[in-house]
């Protein structure tokens, strides 16, 4: 069945209170969904983010955010008063997240809530809890002795703490007993929120995409918690770090820094870790897509305290031996393969193995800079895969028309046969019509917004992740539009 659909974080959305949050304007924008035809709605990951605000950079491969969490919402459970926080000055823009601010105020009101909600905790609070110990007890805990270290790393940690001595963490759990619970309550809230706006989603025809990091940071409960995981030393440092290589985009090539996992081990466990993740955030959402695919092909290990990438080597990853484990343990799921960058005939033959659709991007194929550009042509498109103008890690349609050479922008127009009026709109549309079995678009790209709006540029720090919609962009003529173009293509729902 031919498909589509828009990508836009939930910090996107509109929200008069510094970032976007499941509410009412969460509802309003899957309505547009609805209006426009589209069947699925993109999002990045969920999680809980650390410093850099990244949400490919989390404390907790579970925790959701609680920057989502709905002031509103928290109004109409009791637990709070408008006037707690209708008179905050977010120090943000419509279009900007400032999320230095938001970390400054959001929790404090946060944590007025579950005060409140603790002078009667609910039967529904004690089941999420219940329901949710393999991870919550130690990511509550996590939180609150990052707390009383200032924020620092776990591995900066008192040596108790660091190494989870039993007997500091009793003692942690009697001295911090209050700080753990609120943790626990905004883990509470926020799924709470969350499972009524899946649910408002799926009724009405919306499928829910989310995205999994295939790492975890370092400083986060995941490794403090299950070091034997990870390709640690016996002081629990790094010994390589996760990255990618030079390429035409990146001299250096990209440092993420994040620790590497312990293959072997994780085998010899039956991969139980990556199950039990896979199998919680297929339940999250409606279909997976999982970032960086060839890794689970060949990783790139990078010393660790590298100041670059240029020093990196490719090591063998664990195939299909996890794909196979994880069918075998908890069935077939719908996952998305996010195969994107120079493939080696070894990544492609796995992505055939598992059957999971790869991406295509079409910014990428009329980039010169892109040694793999021509896989991304339309004309070798394969029905079996997610085809997008552009990811949150790519320009804005029109940003990209500006950054590339002239000769590449040229190559672009004739090959979609693409007019000056509105050329981010045709490009849509030649990805609508292409024989994609799913196409994607960006939410900026649907009002020809320029690099400004870019959500992400790898390899820097500053205004990444920081943009939002505008209130009342969403409108019944641009649902209208969208709608007519996509029953064209026969991308109706």
């Amino acid at each position: 069945m031919r498909k589509s659909g828009i990508l836009m974080h939930i910090s996107s959305i509109p929200s008069p209170y510094g970032v976007g949050t499941m509410g009412k304007a969460a509802r309003d924008f899957v309505d547009f969904l609805q209006e426009s035809g589209q069947s699925c709605w993109q999002l990045l990951p969920i999680c809980l983010t650390s410093y850099g605000d990244s949400p490919y950079q989390s404390y907790s491969t579970f925790a959701g955010n609680p920057y989502f969490i709905d002031l509103d919402e928290l109004k109409n459970m009791g637990v709070l008063e408008a006037a707690d926080y209708e008179n905050v000055d977010w120090e943000s823009t419509e279009d900007k997240v400032n999320y230095g601010v938001l970390y400054q105020k959001r929790y404090p009101i946060l944590r007025k809530a579950a005060e409140n909600f603790l002078e009667a905790p609910t039967e529904e609070y004690d089941r999420f809890c219940e329901e949710n110990e393999y991870w919550l007890s130690d990511f509550a805990l996590f939180m609150a002795l990052k707390e009383v270290h200032g924020g620092k790393p776990w591995n900066e940690w008192d040596a108790g703490y660091r190494n989870r001595e039993q007997e500091a963490l009793d003692r942690a759990k009697t001295e911090h007993e209050k700080e753990i619970l609120y943790w626990k309550v905004y883990q509470f809230f926020f799924f709470k929120q969350w499972w009524a706006l899946k649910k408002y989603a799926n009724e009405r025809g919306i499928e829910i995409i989310g995205d999994l990091p295939i790492y975890v940071s370092l400083d986060s409960v995941d490794v403090w918690v299950y070091p034997e995981l990870f390709q640690l030393d016996e002081n629990r440092v790094p010994v390589e770090v996760a990255g990618c290589p030079p390429d035409g985009f990146s001299a250096d090539g990209q440092l993420w820094g994040n620790p590497l996992y312990a293959w072997d081990y994780m085998e010899q466990t039956g991969f139980q870790w990556w199950i039990d993740r896979i199998k919680y955030i297929c339940r999250v959402y409606d279909v997976l897509r999982i970032d960086h695919f060839r890794g689970f092909d060949s990783y790139f290990a990078i010393p660790y305290g590298d100041t670059t990438a240029m020093n990196g080597k490719w090591k063998q990853g664990p195939g299909m031996k996890l794909f196979r484990k994880v069918e075998e343990m908890i069935g077939r799921q719908n996952i998305i393969a996010e195969d994107l960058g120079y493939l080696t005939d070894s990544v492609k033959q796995l992505l055939e193995d598992s059957g999971f659709p790869g991406m295509k991007v079409l910014e990428l194929a009329f980039d010169s800079r892109d040694a793999s550009g021509n896989e991304y042509l339309p004309h070798n498109f394969v029905r079996n895969c997610v085809a997008y103008a552009g990811t949150h890690d790519n320009n804005t349609i029109m940003g990209w028309f500006g950054d590339v050479s002239p000769e590449d922008a040229e190559y672009a127009k004739k090959y979609l046969r693409i007019g000056e009026e509105e050329p981010y709109w045709d490009m849509i549309c030649a990805l609508w019509e292409s024989v994609a079995d799913l196409t994607i678009a960006q939410a900026q790209d649907l009002f020809g917004l320029g690099k400004e709006a870019r959500m992400n540029e790898p390899s820097t720090l500053g205004d990444n992740w920081c943009w939002r919609a505008k209130p009342g962009v969403f409108t019944h003529e641009l649902a209208d539009k969208l709608r007519t173009m996509t029953a064209l293509y026969g991308r109706l729902k």
